[in-house]
């Protein structure tokens, strides 16, 4: 039905990971490195996009396609803590 990325045009794609990595950098603590996966395939027709931190940790983050904001994260094993000041509300990215 859907290819794997779900019919997004490669510059939406490509700004959804932008915001990816902004927010990684901007509410975790010790992010070195993102890298991303080329899966986005999202079975409720969003956008998802999946890869690791620092060579190691897995992540999924669904992004908005049309705000281009973080709806949520999904975190593996051994992932980056929270920075403090960002467990109460999400910083800016």
């Amino acid at each position: 039905m859907n290819s794997n990325k779900n019919n997004f045009d490669e510059e939406t794609i490509n700004k959804a990971k932008e915001t990816v990595e902004s927010y990684l950098y901007n509410n975790y603590e010790n992010i070195r490195t993102v890298e991303f996966s080329n899966d986005m395939s999202d079975p409720m027709g969003g956008l998802m996009i999946r890869g690791t931190v620092n060579g190691k940790s897995g992540f999924s983050a669904s992004v908005d396609p049309q705000e281009f904001t973080v709806n949520s994260l999904g975190e593996k094993e051994g992932f980056p803590k929270v920075k403090d000041e960002c467990k109460e509300k999400v910083c800016d990215y």
